[in-house]
């Protein structure tokens, strides 16, 4: 009933030319590496192990993984679409490098909205008579892009008549963004459904073949817009859950491309030798990937974490932490995070976490508008995001590309926080 436009900046913001060509340039590496994890159960299940005694969502996502390998997966056809998250870190020297922040494996939003910013920028840039800064600005669809992923896997599932599901939460203010990839969808003869988790409890089944059924209608992909966070499931959804997995429909993701998402297997990447037994004999994809990441460290019982925790007590402003969780707005910083680490220092809840370099980018002033918001001049730092689309039929690499880009602008006074949690807003990069 209530329609509010996305917030977004007045003005681009700087980007240097050379870290986006190196966030685009690794992505389809990242692609790779998240397929890979997906499918290694020995990793994902030591990986974990220490998360899933003291974080009962991630145990339960892990408890509906293994059931769905012991029975034997029905789904063949795998699509991931991800978003490559990072920032500009103004080192000692002051020369910025690409780092990244985290890899959103499930419900990765603003591909849609973010396919019209540049029309609105280029605008503003001609009201302001800068015709030539205006012509500057790169073009990006990552809402076409994603609906490419999403036909291929619907292509391959094989049946003309199924349908692609998105999952969507009870109360859905992001729907714009959604329909932006449906557009796209129908554009080339897709039937898509909106579907709830309660829906599926109550209308959902699986045949024989282990095909999903919804309403009658068989479904062919479940893209998943729901589903990230432990305030999304009661036990019905849980059920829910379990019976997509079950199912051969193309989950994107399936719940063992979310696991892989999560912020314990970011830290575990960063362990000397784990990215070469992930990836083995690729050399300069695992280069690529390595050059990204900040400093990464575990709070595992034990001397190293110990030492880990000592430490971000001791300089709080050091470091972020950050727990097993999608979405924004639940990393600690300063303060915050010294209280916590306190509390938790001697209990193995500290495992629930991992610790990360706090990244330091250099500001710059914008306008954010938002609906009923004062207009004044901020000074921020964006976070520059790459969509990544990969479809894999059996052990065959089907489709794997960067799909486009997302820039988020927020005011330096905000830590943490995403669009969808208020805090940043839409903005589009001016390369230089």
């Amino acid at each position: 009933q209530v329609v509010n436009y996305a917030p977004f900046t007045l003005f681009p913001s700087v980007v240097p030319s050379a870290l986006f060509e190196q966030a685009y340039a690794v992505q389809q590496d990242f692609n790779l590496l998240v397929d890979a994890i997906s499918q290694n159960k020995e990793f994902l299940e030591q990986t974990l192990a220490s998360t899933i005694k003291v974080d009962d969502f991630t145990a339960q996502l892990f408890r509906i993984h293994m059931q769905v390998l012991e029975e034997g997966l029905a789904q063949s056809v795998f699509l991931g679409i991800n978003r490559s998250d990072y920032m500009f870190d103004c080192g000692a020297d002051g020369t910025p490098a690409l780092k990244q922040i985290e890899i959103n494996t499930i419900a990765a939003s603003f591909g849609g909205l973010t396919s019209r910013t540049v029309a609105v920028h280029g605008r503003v840039l001609k009201v302001l008579g800068k015709f030539q800064e205006a012509s500057r600005l790169l073009p990006n669809n990552p809402s076409k892009g994603l609906a490419l992923g999403i036909a291929k896997a619907w292509e391959l599932y094989g049946s003309p008549s199924a349908v692609v599901m998105f999952l969507v939460e009870e109360v859905q203010r992001n729907i714009f963004d959604q329909r932006c990839v449906e557009n796209e969808l129908w554009n080339r003869n897709i039937r898509v459904i909106r579907k709830r988790f309660r829906d599926v409890f109550e209308k959902g089944s699986l045949d024989d073949a282990k095909r999903l059924y919804i309403d009658g209608q068989e479904v062919a992909v479940v893209y998943y817009r729901e589903g990230y966070v432990p305030k999304n499931y009661d036990q019905q959804n849980w059920e829910a859950r379990l019976l997509l997995e079950r199912s051969r429909a193309v989950k994107c993701p399936d719940i063992a491309t979310q696991l892989a998402g999560t912020k314990k297997v970011q830290q575990e990447l960063s362990r000397p030798g784990t990215l070469e037994r992930l990836l083995p004999g690729h050399a300069e994809a695992i280069a690529r990937i390595r050059a990204t990441f900040a400093g990464l460290y575990s709070l595992d019982v034990g001397e190293e974490g110990d030492r880990m925790v000592a430490a971000a007590i001791a300089d709080p402003d050091r470091f972020v932490l950050k727990p097993q969780r999608e979405g924004g707005g639940n990393n600690l910083y300063g303060e915050e995070l010294r209280q916590v680490l306190e509390k938790i220092r001697d209990s193995p809840e500290r495992t629930a976490y991992i610790l990360m370099d706090k990244i330091k980018p250099q500001p710059t002033i914008n306008y954010l508008l938002r609906a009923h918001n004062p207009l004044q001049a901020s000074e921020c730092i964006s976070e520059l995001g790459i969509f990544g689309v990969y479809v894999r039929q059996g052990k065959e690499m089907v489709m794997n590309k960067a799909a486009g880009h997302l820039l988020r602008t927020k005011a330096i006074e905000h830590a943490d926080g995403g669009v969808a949690a208020g805090v940043a807003v839409l903005d589009t990069p001016y390369l230089v």
